[in-house]
């Protein structure tokens, strides 16, 4: 069909993932711009800014913040499914996030929690949904929507790189808070961008379905909100309970507990949909594929994701940041990986499809596989780096460099490819459900992260190689068993109508 949207291009793409591009890139800023501040401002002295946690307790809470974030994205997706539609979730949410970052700006510990409380509902309502907007402007699917995702995850990651290198400058040398605010202010100019840009969609992200017949559509539309109501008030509740002492947290208990809450989420959902999901043999043995991905993901994540928490108290502590005179913040570290993926994923993305056009494209199960093998390697290199540590030497910045460079080969061949997986094997009408419970791997991941970061015990120095040495087996376990899986589970794919 030759209408303007398939005329307009951007970059040789439909020009509204130019939108979608921004808004994420945004958002990003203010996602990892803050993170690269958090368990560093966690563990700083009180006199210095900080909250004088210890090392567990900080990585705990930073586990179950970041693991938070992508949860959200569950009910995120089924708000937008059934609510407000994927547009008008990505425009809420934004703005929620706004006022998390600015409200994590004022030096207060209630107003800490609350701040990241905000984010974390605030992305979860724009995360996923972006993500799903940009799956339906690639309704032919093949390689095509593969970079896509791969240019939209370029997007990410230019944020990604922006954010830490801004506030972790202002958070480390000026005021923490300073840098939490900074955050604030990326997230409002990709508010500003999104609604600015907002015609490009089209029907993106509009709401096309109504539970129901026509007349009594309203009605059932009031009734679902109220499980969001309900949801609200008892957050609401807890939160006051909190506050006032009358509930007591420990940070290290929640973060393990909430490890197998997770874990049960993703087991129900993924039990519901197979009994009850009215699935054809296509869409069960699709749906298959997501669950062997599912885990695949939770597993890399929760090696990767050591990069706001062990590697940074790693390029804190331990690393040699002094160049020209210049202490290089630790936060800026944080920056590698998006800078890595910025000058690899058009290299990526042009790979996969010349890769397509001779029939010699990896498929997903074999590029989360070789994702998870980088991914060990990278730790392995890590190894190295502690071995130098525990005999008293501090290690040179080339150790964090290569192991950024290694983990974001092995991030492009797994998270993009993992996304576009999603919009094209998920039943149709379970998107954004189906977005929810994919970031509930990242999320999952996550958390994991948080809680191995804190068996990384400053007092036992010793240790530290041997704990980056069994994430080095795990992770390249993993991929071995993917490797010997990968043509069953592709048989499973390629099974349709």
């Amino acid at each position: 069909m030759n209408d303007s949207k398939s005329i307009r291009t951007w970059l040789g793409h439909p020009l509204s993932l130019s939108t979608l591009f921004f808004t994420e890139l945004w958002e990003r800023f203010s996602y990892y711009g803050m993170r690269a501040l958090l368990v560093l401002f966690m563990v700083d002295e009180v006199q210095n800014g900080g909250m004088s946690l210890d090392d567990e307790k900080a990585t705990a809470i930073y586990g179950l913040y970041t693991a938070f974030v992508y949860l959200a994205c569950l009910p995120g997706g089924w708000i937008a499914d059934r609510l407000l539609g994927a547009r008008k979730a990505v425009w809420v949410g934004g703005l929620v996030i706004a006022a998390g970052h600015f409200t994590l700006a004022i030096p207060n510990q209630t107003a800490f929690f609350t701040g990241l409380l905000l984010v974390v509902l605030g992305t979860g309502l724009l995360k996923p949904n972006v993500s799903a907007m940009v799956g339906q402007l690639y309704p032919e699917g093949g390689a095509r929507r593969d970079a896509g995702f791969t240019l939209f995850y370029m997007g990410i990651n230019m944020g990604a790189f922006l954010g830490p290198l801004v506030c972790s400058y202002l958070g480390e040398n000026v005021n923490w808070h300073m840098g939490f605010a900074a955050a604030g202010f990326g997230m409002v100019f990709g508010v500003i961008q999104f609604w600015l840009t907002g015609h490009r969609l089209g029907d993106a992200g509009l709401i096309s379905r109504r539970s129901g017949d026509a007349n009594d559509s309203g009605s059932r539309m009031d009734r679902a909100w109220f499980p969001v109501i309900g949801f609200v008030a008892a957050l609401g509740l807890f939160i006051v309970l909190i506050v006032s002492g009358v509930l007591q947290v420990n940070a290290l208990s929640l973060a393990q507990y909430t490890t197998y809450v997770i874990v049960g989420l993703a087991v129900v959902f993924f039990v519901y949909l197979f009994v009850f999901g009215k699935l054809n043999s296509a869409e069960f043995k699709q749906t298959l594929v997501i669950v062997v991905l599912f885990i695949a993901s939770a597993v890399f994540w929760s090696g990767f994701e050591q990069a706001g928490s062990s590697l940074n108290l790693f390029a804190e502590r331990y690393t040699d940041r002094l160049a020209f005179g210049f202490e290089i913040p630790a936060g800026w570290f944080q920056s590698l990986g998006p800078l890595f993926i910025v000058a690899l994923a058009p290299v990526f993305a042009s790979l996969w499809v010349r890769l397509a056009k001779r029939q010699l494209d990896p498929s997903m199960p074999a590029k989360f596989a070789l994702g998870l093998l980088l991914l060990g390697l990278g730790f392995l290199v890590m190894v190295g780096a502690a071995k130098f540590v525990v005999a008293g030497q501090k290690a040179a910045p080339y150790w964090l460099v290569l192991t950024y460079l290694i983990h974001t080969m092995g991030e492009l061949c797994m998270s993009p490819v993992g996304l576009s997986s999603v919009t094209k094997l998920a039943p149709k009408r379970f998107m954004g459900q189906m977005m929810g419970i994919w970031f509930l791997a990242t999320s999952l991941g996550n958390l994991i992260a948080g809680l191995m970061a804190g068996r990384f015990d400053p007092e036992a120095l010793n240790e530290m190689p041997d704990i980056f040495l069994q994430i080095v087996l795990t992770t390249v376990g993993a991929s071995a068993i993917l490797f010997v899986c990968n043509q069953p589970i592709t048989k499973l794919m390629t099974k349709e109508n």
